[in-house]
């Protein structure tokens, strides 16, 4: 068990080597670097494919360290069917993605730092799907929006990539910041900070007067992520990172981060009313939505990213639906998306790469110079259709055995799953057809067969999806069956394979394949009215998203105007009213006021000579006219307060006392004098009489702090502590000097470098000062005079 956990661990940790040595990889090899640097992910796929065996079988493998264990944070993991299968999609795509990299960004000059953010992603999507502790899945899951907005921004020069990446940042990480609130809602109503220990209180849950409050803001966190209408807009616009970018993240990773979340609570915040109302109807919606405005596209990243919004709806309808047959067609089809998407994505690259364009309108005749990629590109657009004899087929004959019924929500998520799935069609072979059939037209760069790295990835998902619908049993034992058993927490036995099942979920599928044909050719036209639609609907979220940036932006402008004007005195005054409130609120609400002493009998003249030079001094502080005598004779007292420790027996801090008091005075004299400010308070009367309350307010606060703490009883282990160890442990007689240097030295050090940092940054303000006066003068020989 411990050589596993081991193994597991160096695993997960894979990805960060691969990041730490890309840049040196990619220097010495070049492209063909990608090739050795693959080599991580396939360790890492390779290793948990070992696991297969036992999770088929309905065990779960666990591991990890501890951490905190006074909080229950350890950093754990959790391998069911479900994380195993996405472990293997994360790391088996990684490693075809690196490959593809490789060959996509050939000579590009950041090619390094490219694979390092890559192999970043990879190992942060890694750590949301195996994590089993609330803090690793929060921190990975956080980790993903950051180094996505590396890769989305990766071409920083341009201002279109810039804005996409920060879209999505603030998108993805305020929904991150809704999850993080959910999770301790969770860990609150349950007790539990592991999922492996949550998924069997979902009754505690479900009962919970906290539920709805929790569900929210977990949908919150998942509907962000996996781009959920209205959070849809951030998903087409990251189409502004490169291609491999585009095809791992819409494959298996980021945006399949919210549907793992809500596959992996479904035991626990699933069979409820709002749970089967709100994740159907935004994932029907979004489906809707997403294939609709795929049709208006001519860009083939983004056709291809708005049916990954749509797909994406349509696994978070299923998962709403909640029944054994929609959890099986999730589970069918979220490892089909994952095959055909990533295939099409880099087939879509190609395309790019060998002809520079995108524009379907732009391409036609490419079968005769690219016969490999158009046959790759047709079996991935097979699948994506849900035809025979690819895996899609079996998903969408499962999907449609999951919805159909007769009652009005059955047949209304029925409508619109054969809408989206139509349009998908029509999408799937627009992106397969059009670049390829018809007249050779010019294109920016003569089209050319793509070089082996990059058709080998989409080649490989592409006979991947063939191959694991010939072979269903095999899969579905592998694969599909434990993701479905781990979502529903309990034995699925997946047994749909390519043999027909004649019925109304296979009329369903001769519909959609009519209504994608009729689509098909008329996509023109199709694309046509949608613009005329979308027009009249007016502006989307994406512009919604801009006003709201600007909104926020002027408003942090105006309260930052109102916060920081930029008048010291205002700071200074709000401080000092913050410490009178902290100080004299509490005790009044709380009767902690202390009593009043008995006024001391036995005060000799000699102390009250002392305490009469300290008001002395505070009256010359309030009558000076001139800033430099209200310092010194501010000094008073300090040096009143240093002669009564003196008088009662404290040497060394009557010392410290007037070491402070004396580099006090001299310091602030000298700036005084080279900053050469007002001699004269020019403060009127009634501010005056503000300041002067205010300062007594405090004091008064400090006093009754004072009072109240000698009320308490003395306690003297510190002091029995100190004189018992001053001696033995730092070999010092004087027990106040030991306690400063030895027991309190990191404080001590820590208060000399505050006072270092603060003369320093004095010294450079007074010359600061004398530069521009000089410069002044300069300028203006008059000035000098």
């Amino acid at each position: 068990m411990a050589d596993v956990t081991a193994l597991t661990f160096l695993a997960l940790c894979l990805p960060l080597v691969g990041a730490l040595a890309a840049p040196l990889v990619i220097r010495i090899f070049g492209a063909n670097g990608a090739w050795l640097l693959a080599i991580a992910p396939l360790l890492a796929f390779l290793h948990f494919l070992r696991f297969i065996p036992k999770i088929a079988r309905g065990e779960v493998v666990t591991g990890g360290y501890s951490w905190v264990p006074s909080f229950h944070l350890s950093f754990s993991w959790f391998l069911d069917g479900l994380s195993l299968a996405f472990a293997l999609l994360i790391t088996g795509i990684g490693t075809l993605i690196v490959l593809y990299a490789g060959g996509y960004l050939k000579g590009h000059k950041d090619q390094g730092r490219f694979f390092s953010f890559i192999f970043l992603f990879m190992g942060a999507m890694l750590g949301v799907v195996v994590s089993d502790s609330f803090l690793m899945l929060f921190v990975f899951w956080e980790l993903t929006s950051i180094t996505s907005f590396l890769l989305i921004g990766f071409d920083h020069e341009r201002a279109a990539a810039r804005r996409a990446a920060l879209q999505a940042l603030v998108v993805t990480g305020g929904g991150g910041l809704c999850l993080l609130a959910g999770l301790l809602l969770l860990w609150d109503i349950s007790g539990v900070t592991e999922m492996s220990r949550l998924i069997g209180t979902g009754d505690v849950v479900r009962e919970s007067p906290f539920y709805l409050a929790a569900l929210l803001l977990v949908l919150g966190g998942a509907f962000t992520k996996s781009a959920q209408f209205p959070f849809h807009f951030w998903l087409p616009n990251a189409m502004e990172a490169p291609t491999p970018v585009s095809a791992y993240l819409h494959s298996a990773t980021m945006v399949k981060a919210g549907v793992y979340l809500l596959m992996r609570l479904n035991p626990v915040m699933g069979a409820t009313p709002a749970w089967e109302i709100l994740l159907p109807f935004f994932g029907g919606l979004t489906l809707v939505v997403g294939t609709a405005l795929a049709i208006r596209q001519t860009d083939l990243k983004l056709k291809l990213a708005y049916t990954t919004v749509s797909s994406l709806g349509l696994l978070v309808m299923l998962i709403g639906f909640g029944s054994d047959h929609a959890v099986e067609a999730a589970a069918l089809y979220l490892v089909a998306h994952s095959l055909f998407k990533g295939a099409l994505f880099m087939v879509a690259g190609i395309i790019d790469h060998e002809t520079g364009t995108r524009d379907i309108t732009r391409l036609s005749g490419l079968m005769r110079a690219m016969p490999l990629t158009w046959m790759i590109a047709l079996a991935a657009a097979f699948s994506m259709a849900g035809l025979p004899p690819f895996f899609g087929f079996l998903a969408k004959e499962e999907i449609y055995t999951a919805l159909v019924g007769a009652d009005v929500r059955a047949i209304t998520f029925t409508a619109i799953t054969v809408f989206g799935n139509a349009l998908m069609f029509a999408v799937a072979f627009a992106v397969a057809l059009k670049p390829f059939l018809g007249r050779p037209v010019e294109t920016p760069k003569p089209p050319h067969e793509a070089p082996v790295l990059l058709w080998l990835g989409p080649a490989v998902l592409a006979v991947l999806g063939l191959l694991a619908a010939i072979f269903s049993t095999f899969t579905h034992t592998v694969l599909s069956s434990p993701i479905a058993s781990a979502i529903r927490q309990a034995p699925v036995d997946i047994d749909i394979s390519l043999t027909p099942h004649i019925g109304l979920p296979l009329a369903l599928s001769a519909l959609t394949v009519l209504l994608g044909i009729g689509v098909y050719w008329q996509l023109a036209r199709a694309r046509v009215l949608m613009a005329v639609f979308l027009r009249a609907a007016g502006r989307g979220p994406d512009h919604g998203f801009d006003v709201a940036i600007s909104g926020l932006v002027r408003f942090a402008g105006r309260l930052m105007r109102v916060l920081q004007p930029g008048r010291l005195e205002i700071y200074v005054t709000c401080s000092f009213l913050c410490v009178a409130a902290i100080l004299i609120i509490p005790p009044v609400v709380y009767g902690e006021l202390p009593r009043l002493p008995a006024w001391p009998a036995d005060v000799r003249l000699y102390e009250w000579a002392v305490f009469l030079i300290a008001a002395f001094g505070l009256a010359a502080v309030l009558v000076a006219r001139d800033r430099l005598t209200a310092i010194v004779s501010l000094g008073i007292q300090g040096f009143a307060v240093a002669i009564i420790f003196l008088l009662f027996g404290a040497p060394d801090l009557s010392f410290t006392q007037f070491m402070v008091e004396t580099l006090s005075v001299v310091i602030l004299a000298l700036v005084m004098t080279r900053l050469r400010l007002s001699p004269a308070d020019r403060r009127p009367l009634g501010r005056k009489l503000f300041d002067g309350a205010l300062a007594l307010v405090c004091g008064l606060g400090f006093t009754l702090v004072l009072m109240r703490a000698t009320e308490a009883p003395f306690n003297d282990a510190l002091t029995a502590f100190f004189n018992a160890y001053s001696k033995s442990i730092a070999h010092g007689a004087n027990v106040v000097n030991v306690i400063i240097v030895d027991f309190r030295g990191t404080d001590t050090l820590g208060e000399i470098a505050v006072v270092a940092v603060t003369g320093l940054a004095i010294l450079a303000l007074i010359r600061i000062r004398a530069g521009s006066e000089r410069k002044l003068a300069a300028n203006d020989p008059a000035a000098e005079g």
